[in-house]
């Protein structure tokens, strides 16, 4: 992705915010001035740590949670669904020739684009299910409770639903599509980096295959 649609990041564990938080709110408390003054300024520190916060976790153009949140809540799902042998199916998506409609409509076309999809995303898959921007135009969304076969239908859904979309941007229509990749977590001797792999490459397979494509595999194919 080009360097100018890259959002910021913050890499601050949150007890450090927790700490800091805290010894400021200590250091105002000790100030000689009237009490409503400390108050305030409290205020104001609160409003920036939970800001701090929230983009330490958030993508902010598109307000999905971010490759940091992706990696914690993975972690949580992939655990739980090795102990308990719950199916779970891992996503990823990316938008075809992204960069073209960069090149052809300009960066803030882009933003326009990434947001569309976002919501057409979030108005598809199930509340249980989390849906993360984890790169530039690249998406990941796990999928809890679901087999490789149920998640086909939503998947193929979505693809469609960016297919049809009816996007207009300084006058200009713009057409776009998205290739999806699939892997079921059936082969609980895997670990978690080897099921984002799969899935990486069943991503991959679907981009060249033609793109506008999904493509769906297990763990023991």
């Amino acid at each position: 992705m080009v360097e100018d649609l890259k959002q910021p990041t913050f890499d601050i564990p949150d007890d450090m915010l927790d700490s800091i938080q805290k010894n400021i709110e200590n250091i105002i408390s000790t100030f000689d001035v009237p009490e409503e003054n400390k108050m305030e300024v409290i205020k104001q520190i609160n409003y920036m740590y939970s800001r701090t916060k929230y983009l330490s976790y958030t993508d902010e153009l598109t307000s999905l949670p971010n490759r940091r949140s992706f990696d914690s809540d993975f972690n949580k799902e992939f655990l739980r669904a090795k102990r308990y042998k719950n199916n779970l199916t891992l996503v990823m998506f990316d938008i075809d020739f992204f960069k073209k409609v960069n090149d052809t409509y300009g960066h803030q076309c882009g933003d326009y684009v990434l947001q569309n999809v976002a919501n057409a995303a979030l108005q598809t898959f199930r509340q249980t299910d989390t849906v993360y921007r984890t790169g530039g135009e690249e998406f990941t969304v796990i999928l809890t409770e679901t087999d490789i076969n149920q998640s086909k239908i939503p998947l193929e859904r979505f693809r469609k639903t960016i297919e049809t979309l009816n996007l207009e941007f300084n006058g200009q229509e713009i057409h776009i599509t998205v290739s999806i990749g699939a892997c079921q977590f059936d082969d609980f001797d895997l670990d978690k980096e080897e099921l984002i792999e799969k899935t990486d490459m069943a991503l991959y397979k679907a981009k060249n295959s033609g793109r506008n494509n999904s493509v769906f595999v297990s763990c023991k194919n």
